[in-house]
């Protein structure tokens, strides 16, 4: 039977109803393991089996009372209980505390599929019962997604089609300089599903034809060893430094190309100007980038002469914007491609996010494909996505965001369906107390993760193994069948049905269901796609679908709008969607907010916490919190795959031998990793592939404190964000700045606490 997932798509082997095995598809070159890792999940003793409520919660304890969420036990009910309770306690707070008190919290992955998108469902049912406060951005791009429509233009993920293929790459580009690296691991991934990974071998292919790749990053690991790439190990956050001090290399050196800066862009005099140190007294020559970013001088005007030279492409990663000041590393990676003579040519110039998801740089885009209709929310307000701790401990507050004044709304009710909070938030101890301030958190989850431990109500709802659905991956030219491979587990519902039956409660299940049974809206879903795209897409009927298992849409076809090229060959007759209709490396509207931490051009502003801050002396340790290689983000952690990669249970920590050898740690050992904020166990992995003076510990372990809703407390099993700090990268996005952390690490010599983190709370029944 065929399964798609988020990290690719498999073939499930079935047995009597029971699930044997997950396999790879024949056709997929780079099969991700994390997909036959599933099968131990599947029934693992932390799948939630029925709905729960938190004790303390039921028994109607007044909240100045009660701040155990996180620690309490559970008390299972029957669905029409639970559901009461639910539809009962949205109804109380909308009528005491208005709509906006009610925070759609479904941010994340969830699980593919075109119809099953949780954030579809629960933000469709809470328009359709008055409305909501919502999110807005992503944790993983949110300072990209504000920058970029002002200095490039257009939607924020429009410059996944406007910036240069891999195929492309392969046959025009002769230099590749990936600021942040290009980590293969990350490609496992492609949001909503993808039929065959591509990117490993395509790849492959830019170095068989002869292209260099340089990687600016403090983890060596960050490109493929096929690659031969370069490494220029800098010192974490200060990829802004390094490329003003190759910008200033070749401005003074005449190797910039004034014909485009002149034609194609506004700005760039004014920018000179701080370039040379006109306007601070400060020249970013390459001396000054060498003594902020440990790349030697040498290295950085051997780099600037090669891009001045060479076909080039500058790239990217998401990680060096989730810092402070994140937005100025992707500001200045446009500007230093526009002064290389590369922008808008074939294949080079700039790009964003390779290697981040599997079709990025593989395909620009793909046919639209049918989803379920949105109902328009009737609540105006919105808060940043990663201010949902801000929200909840100061509401009434103001903060500013790109270019607005925001006032953070009372959020009495948090209704949390797909993603994991107490995965994706900074600083967890912070996150503990403001989720003890809410009235009431509903939670739809299949194990009882962290988030789930955190609830009041828990539904439990079906995996994507337990349900029928199709996957339409970002920019995936395939459609997957997912039919479903077993029953759900225990007593659980797919989040469509608790929320037909909730939206029964208040008079609206037929707007919320059209009527429509699941497999119905699956099978309208693709059938109206399919009329969509019209004869021409040649796309099969949909039970001639779900036999095949996978259908191709046909390429997207017609000029690309906001293109680099058409930009550099007529200015005047395409223009870019900003003001200027230019590239804006100087931003007046910016500049115009005020803000002093992101002003009109790309500036170089001192991190809070880096290795050359005052707290480095006692924290001498930059950890960077980077995407895992064993899930994706949080799920599955439970899975085969990523229990394997654990070590003596815990989350594996990479050290430098230097900085290892000066705390007496050695490979394997249990070591404390801790800073003002929190501590966690992880285990010790040495290598020289992190620089000294790095460690490197993926997000996504399941939180597991010591002492469950007590804040500061140790956690068991080696989860970054109890030692990141819930501070917002700048004014304009208030994205979050997770990179920005300085630690130190020590053996950890105490008794080994057990490990809970995949265990059940205490459930009565």
């Amino acid at each position: 039977m065929s399964v798609a997932t988020h990290w690719g798509s498999f073939v499930a082997v079935v047995d009597s109803g029971r699930l044997v095995r997950i396999e790879p598809r024949d056709d997929d070159p780079a099969p991700s393991p994390i997909g036959p890792g599933m099968v131990t999940a599947a029934d693992d003793s932390a799948r939630v089996l029925r709905p729960a409520v938190r004790k303390g919660w039921l028994s109607g304890l007044p909240r100045v009372d009660d701040t155990a969420r996180g620690a309490d036990a559970f008390v299972e009910v029957s669905w029409d209980e639970a559901l009461t309770l639910v539809s009962d306690e949205l109804r109380r707070v909308r009528s005491q505390h208005g709509d906006r008190a009610v925070f759609g919290g479904s941010y994340g992955w969830a699980s593919a599929g075109a119809f099953h998108n949780a954030q579809d469902q629960l933000q469709r049912f809470l328009a359709l019962g008055g409305g909501y406060t919502d999110s807005r951005n992503t944790y993983s791009t949110a300072a990209l997604e504000v920058i970029l429509p002002h200095v490039i233009g257009g939607h924020p993920w429009s410059y996944q089609s406007r910036m240069p293929m891999w195929d492309e790459i392969a046959e025009n580009c002769e230099l590749v300089v990936a600021f942040g690296g290009l980590a293969l691991k990350n490609s496992q991934i492609n949001p909503g599903g993808l039929a065959r990974h591509q990117t490993r071998d395509l790849q492959r292919r830019c170095r068989e034809a002869g292209v260099r790749f340089v990687n600016v990053s403090p983890i060596r690991s960050d490109t493929a060893g096929f690659l031969d790439a370069e490494w220029l190990p800098v010192h974490p956050n200060t990829d802004t430094a390094a490329m003003l001090g190759i910008a200033h290399t070749m401005l003074v050196n005449g190797w910039h190309d004034e014909d485009f800066l002149r034609r194609c862009c506004v700005g760039f005099d004014r920018f000179a100007s701080y370039l040379t140190g006109e306007l601070d007294g400060v020249p970013k020559d390459a001396a000054w980038a060498a003594e902020i970013t440990g790349i030697s001088r040498d290295a950085i005007t051997g780099l600037a002469r090669r891009l001045a030279t060479q076909r080039s492409l500058i790239m990217v990663n998401y990680a060096v914007q989730r810092a402070d000041h994140g937005e100025q590393p992707i500001w200045m990676s446009v500007v230093l491609a526009a002064m290389t003579g590369s922008m808008g040519r074939h294949g080079c110039g700039w790009g964003a996010g390779y290697a981040t998801m599997d079709a990025t740089g593989v395909a620009r885009g793909r046919p639209s494909v049918a989803r379920v209709p949105a109902v328009p929310n009737p609540v105006a307000d919105f808060i940043p996505v990663a201010r949902i701790a801000d929200t909840l401990l100061h509401p009434g507050a103001t903060i500013d965001y790109d270019g607005r004044r925001l006032t953070l709304p009372e959020l009495r009710l948090i209704y949390w369906c797909g993603g994991n909070p107490f995965h994706h938030h900074q600083d967890l101890h912070r996150l503990t107390r403001a989720w003890q301030r809410p009235d009431t958190v509903v939670v739809h989850e299949a194990w009882w993760n962290t988030t789930a431990k955190f609830a009041d109500i828990v539904l439990p709802v079906a995996t994507g193994l337990e349900r029928d659905d199709f996957a339409a991956g970002f920019s995936d030219p395939h459609l997957v069948a997912m039919p479903k491979v077993r029953e759900p587990a225990g007593e659980s519902r797919t989040d469509h049905q608790i929320f037909a039956a909730l939206a029964s409660r208040i008079g609206k299940e037929q707007e919320f269901t059209q009527s429509r049974s699941e497999f119905e809206w699956v099978r309208h879903l693709y059938e109206q796609t399919r009329n969509q795209l019209g004869a021409d897409a040649a796309l099969p009927g949909f039970d001639d679908f779900w036999r095949r298992s996978t259908a191709d849409l046909p390429p997207l076809r017609g000029p690309i709008p906001g293109s680099f090229e058409a930009l550099r060959s007529d200015p005047q007759r395409f223009p870019l969607p900003t003001p200027s209709g230019r590239i804006e490396i100087f931003s007046a509207e910016i500049d115009s907010f005020g803000y002093d931490d992101c002003g009109g051009h790309p500036t170089w502003y001192e991190p809070v916490e880096w290795l050359r801050a005052g707290l480095s002396d006692r924290f001498p340790l930059h950890l960077i919190s980077n995407q895992p290689a064993s899930r994706l983000h949080s799920q599955y952690d439970n899975g085969g795959h990523s229990v394997k990669s654990k070590i003596g249970g815990r989350e594996p920590v990479t050290i430098n031998p230097l900085d290892a050898a000066a705390r007496g740690i050695e490979n394997g050992m249990i070591v404390r990793v801790h800073n003002d904020r929190g501590s966690c166990l992880a285990g010790a992995v040495l290598s020289d592939g992190v620089m000294p003076g790095v460690i490197q510990l993926s997000t996504g372990a399941w939180w597991d404190p010591v002492q469950p809703g007590l804040s500061g407390t140790l956690d068991r099993h080696g989860n970054p964000n109890v030692l990141t700090a819930d501070r917002p990268c700048s004014r304009l996005s208030q994205g979050p700045s997770a990179l920005s952390a300085l630690v130190d690490v020590e053996v950890y010599g105490d008794p080994l606490p057990e490990m809970l983190a995949f265990t059940p709370p205490p459930i009565e029944h």
